[in-house]
């Protein structure tokens, strides 16, 4: 015997797709099938008891209640098919009433059953119909019986097929009661489930809703944060230049404050330029995402020609720039982001040192990592100022030689340092220096840090 999950599963399918077809049509449809199933019980149980027209009248109805059936699932004509049942289940309990004993029969027990089930399939607006013609047609047919007995003749034998037909009328309206009444609670509690967890996928779009409006309220501040710094920052340098454009132009000038406002001009220009180069890193980086083209590389011979150049830079400020690498050691990094990050660290150490201080940098192996230290004994940083050094929120300031950023350098250095599954920290004690701690893998590695900066 199939399980009830499983006879319920079929019977499911057989009523209906839940979206496709209403609580009430679902419940009619089962009807329709217990309708077939009790009049093909029916139709040979009247014929032996010896009631051949109500027989024959079944397998009428059974013929018909298929047809119906057969419309409203696979035809989609519910409400016609809903109204014809109606009909047809009030006439075929007229006819029984009529033909099997009236009051003497079980028929008063199949019109309640009827008005129940009219009520569990009909559209609500169409009580007001069924549910009084149910109750009128059998209050006129026993009236009529009682007021005129001979209207209705007892088809009964004896008292045998009388208890058998009434006992046998019982457990079909009991057992079709049952049926309807827990399909019902079956359909509601599936109903209902199903509307908790819509309710529940709701709630979490809702959820999602929320933290991409708070993402994207995070990233338009951010950017007003970006354009209120470019706008503030640019207006300084561009202004100094225009003003020395404006002096060599309108004035007459020896050699030496030509040469004087030269250097100026030059010293603006480069900064205004490392600004854009900068701002156009971190744009690059916000629009394409970060992918880095990690390979095996050489340490010394990655860093060479950036520290170079950096040692140059240094040397206008009367700066000593030492750097002492192992040549043996390799990282599994890429390359281009790697001498970003440097350039960026030891541009900000070069620009935060006086002249004649010295910046000094490291690399050794701890473990799976390489660790470069940058180690400065310039100014130092505050300590209210470190806990947003790696944000838009960092506020730019001006180096031992009025050098001037933007502040994104740091936080290029942090995303790119990441999308390498490596780590970036420092150390820093105002007027005692900065040192910047920068680990690295020296092998391939399947762990990805997160995006981010928190």
């Amino acid at each position: 015997m199939p399980s009830k999950p499983s006879f319920y599963n079929i019977w499911v399918r057989l009523s209906g797709d839940p979206e496709q077809f209403p609580l009430n049509a679902r419940i009619f449809h089962s009807i329709c099938l217990i309708s077939i199933l009790a009049l093909g019980y029916n139709v040979p149980f009247n014929y032996f008891i010896g009631l051949p027209e109500v027989a024959l009248a079944s397998f009428i109805v059974l013929l018909i209640s298929g047809a119906i059936y057969y419309a409203s699932l696979f035809r989609g004509k519910v409400t016609i098919s809903i109204f014809l049942f109606n009909i047809l289940g009030l006439s075929l309990f007229t006819v029984n009433y009529l033909f099997n004993s009236g009051q003497e029969g079980p028929t008063d027990l199949f019109f309640l059953l009827f008005l129940l089930i009219t009520i569990g399939i009909s559209p609500v607006n169409q009580y007001k119909i069924w549910i009084p013609v149910n109750i009128i047609l059998f209050l006129s047919l026993n009236i009529s019986e009682y007021l005129d007995p001979t209207l209705v003749p007892n088809t009964y034998d004896n008292r045998f097929t009388r208890f058998v037909d009434h006992i046998s009328a019982y457990l079909v309206v009991a057992a079709i009661t049952y049926f309807c009444i827990d399909y019902i609670r079956i359909s509601y509690e599936r109903e209902k489930a199903s509307a908790v967890e819509k309710a529940k996928a709701i709630e979490q779009k809702n959820e999602q809703i929320l933290k991409q409006n708070h993402e994207l309220e995070r990233l338009n501040s951010e950017k007003n944060k970006l354009m209120s710094i470019v706008a503030h920052d640019l207006r300084s340098p561009l202004g100094s230049i225009q003003s020395f454009l404006e002096l060599l132009s309108e004035h007459e000038l020896d050699a030496d404050e030509k040469q004087n406002i030269e250097s100026d001009l030059l010293t603006s220009t480069k900064s205004t330029l490392a600004m854009l180069s900068k701002l156009l890193d971190w744009s690059k980086s916000q629009l394409h995402g970060i992918a880095a083209r990690r390979e095996y590389l050489n340490l010394a011979k990655v860093f060479e020609p950036t520290l170079k150049l950096e040692q140059e830079i240094a040397a206008r400020k009367d700066i000593v720039l030492e750097y002492d690498f192992n040549p043996i050691i390799m990282i599994y990094a890429d390359s281009d982001m790697m001498q970003l990050i440097l350039r960026n660290i030891v541009g900000n150490a070069i620009k935060f040192t006086k002249r004649g201080g010295s910046i000094v940098i490291t690399a050794d192996i701890k473990g799976s990592d390489c660790l470069i230290t940058i180690q400065d004994n310039g100014i130092g940083m505050p300590p209210e100022k470190q806990a947003a050094i790696f944000s838009l929120n960092v506020q730019s300031s001006f180096g031992t030689n009025n050098e001037k950023g933007i502040g994104l350098g740091l936080l290029l250095c942090m995303e790119f340092v990441r999308a390498q599954n490596g780590k970036l920290w420092f150390t820093s004690s105002p007027e005692k220096g900065t040192c910047f701690y920068i680990s690295i893998p020296i092998v391939e590695q399947n762990y990805l840090w997160p995006s981010g900066l928190s």
